[in-house]
């Protein structure tokens, strides 16, 4: 299973007039019964979402306050993710006649009070970025949006952004969709959206999910790939000029060449795309080449074996990329470590759809 974890804004996205269908929340829980894990990423405040949506523990997690608070269903606990509103902020938009609500980071408000919201931020001298929601106004803490509080989230499950389905259909929704691997704008989401996601769906908000939903459940997308590819793994161009790129799923590769002739040196600038792009890898090293290889973290050396469990242990997190190093292992004996490895990573993989060696 490639895709694992789906995030999902609520207004726009799954509710109608802050309302989800039954037939929405029915499909939802299909698709968790797969077992892939379900987030919801929102701009609205927890307690308004709580009153109004009462399936909340369908949803692992909640990033509230459009990135701002983390909530664990599960156990009610609540993480604050930003800092608390400017209380000089607050009097000063109240003073001046503007409707706004205050969370524990966010304050929002509706258009057309940008104005006076953007004139009281510059009259304060702050740094408080204003985002918008179709005709809603947030106000939120610096670095603080739905891509940041998402990836508190995804951390917290030891899941990848490359291993997940995203769907909006707002303004405030880019910075999510654009976090994903697979993003997706619902029928009805602005044409901004429609034009930077990967796939847009024939059917409005939650209609629209449960077409998501069926291909995830039958294909895991296979029959239905991202009408773009954001993020290719570019390996140069060709006699034309023209960029040569390989896809970043579903493609084995052999580089193969003459000793001294780049191959290690061409597969390290490989690996280094990858690493920029969030996948993670795992290399077999049977010489030693890859031990001052930076980005990883190193297992082995020329003269100690490495350890398996220390390594898988490792790889259940994320970020984690490993060079596993084999030349203290006898020749005689690396078939058996390779196989005993490699059922081990297919396991990780299986369960969270990351991980390549």
């Amino acid at each position: 299973m490639r895709y694992t974890a789906v995030a999902l804004d609520f207004d726009g996205t799954i509710a109608h007039d802050s309302e989800v269908p039954p037939h929405v929340v029915e499909g939802l829980r299909r698709l968790k019964d797969t077992g892939r894990k379900l987030l919801l990423v929102t701009g609205r405040e927890l307690p308004e979402l709580l009153a109004i949506f009462k399936p909340i523990d369908i949803f692992d997690r909640v990033v509230a306050e459009n990135g701002a608070l983390l909530y664990r269903p599960a156990t009610g606990e609540r993480v604050e993710l930003g800092e608390a509103p400017p209380a000089k902020l607050v009097a000063l938009l109240r003073e001046r006649g503007v409707p706004i609500s205050v969370g524990q980071s966010i304050i929002a408000t509706v258009e057309p009070h940008e104005t006076v919201v953007l004139q009281c931020i510059r009259e304060l001298g702050l740094e408080r970025p204003v985002i918008f929601n179709k005709g809603a106004v947030m106000i939120l803490p610096p670095g603080i949006n739905k891509a940041s509080g998402l990836a508190h989230a995804l951390n917290e499950l030891g899941l990848s952004a490359r291993n997940l389905v995203a769907a909006g259909d707002a303004e405030n929704d880019h910075a999510l969709l654009d976090a994903a691997e697979y993003s997706v704008a619902v029928a009805n989401a602005i044409p901004s959206l429609k034009a930077a996601a990967d796939r847009v769906t024939s059917e409005p908000r939650g209609d629209g999910i449960l077409e998501v939903i069926a291909d995830l459940i039958e294909s895991d997308l296979e029959t239905t790939p991202a009408v773009r590819q954001r993020r290719k793994l570019l390996v140069g161009k060709d006699a034309t000029g023209q960029e040569v790129a390989l896809p970043t799923h579903g493609v084995s590769l052999l580089v193969a060449g003459a000793a001294k002739s780049g191959k290690s040196w061409l597969t390290k600038q490989l690996l280094l795309r990858l690493c920029a792009c969030g996948y993670q890898f795992c290399v077999l090293d049977g010489r030693g080449e890859y031990l001052d290889f930076e980005p990883a973290v190193i297992f082995g050396t020329r003269d100690h074996a490495p350890d398996t469990i220390e390594i898988l242990s490792a790889l259940e997190k994320p970020g984690t990329q490993a060079v596993v190093c084999l030349a203290a292992v006898p020749v005689r004996k690396r078939s058996a470590f390779f196989e005993e490895f490699s059922l081990a990573v297919h396991a990780l993989r299986e369960k969270s759809g990351r991980c390549r060696c």
